[in-house]
């Protein structure tokens, strides 16, 4: 964190403003800029201060934590973007193309759950019925514990 010596702090928000405006509760931005989402600058009473390009990025974690992405790789994906400015619609593109094929991945793993849930945990047993055919002698349970079908197959 920076101490602000010049710079006028109208164009700053403080840690309520910015909290109010993202929704986010206070311990959430302090998380965060722990983390090194988001950086702050300290004015002379030691009150952080934020550039409004926190709320761009503020809006970009919420959206890629609601689809699943793990903080680990926004943090990764944001030191690829230029600090002290707010991300663009290109840097959005070029974010969130970097997480397609993870979330097209997901869905694709989440589908197969979804559709073989009520006949099968791949195989962990919950199917008498089926799973001689699909892990006979349990073949399965050689690997390890939990479900083992899930996690190989490529297509329903």
């Amino acid at each position: 964190m920076d101490t602000i010596s010049a710079t006028p702090l109208g164009r700053l928000l403080t840690v309520g403003e910015v909290a109010e405006r993202s929704g986010l509760a206070v311990s959430a931005l302090h998380f965060y800029e722990a983390k090194g989402l988001i950086s702050s600058i300290r004015t002379r009473g030691n009150q952080r201060r934020y550039g409004r390009d926190v709320l761009r990025r503020l809006g970009i974690i919420k959206v890629a934590q609601r689809v699943g992405i793990p903080l680990l790789e926004i943090q990764t994906a944001f030191a690829s973007l230029p600090q002290e400015r707010t991300p663009t619609v290109a840097d959005w593109q070029t974010l969130s193309a970097r997480w397609k094929n993870e979330l097209d991945e997901r869905i694709r793993r989440l589908s197969l759950l979804r559709d073989r849930l009520t006949g099968c945990i791949g195989c962990g047993c919950l199917s008498i019925e089926s799973c001689p055919l699909r892990n006979p002698c349990d073949r399965l349970g050689e690997e390890g514990p939990g479900a083992r079908l899930l996690e190989t197959e490529n297509e329903s």
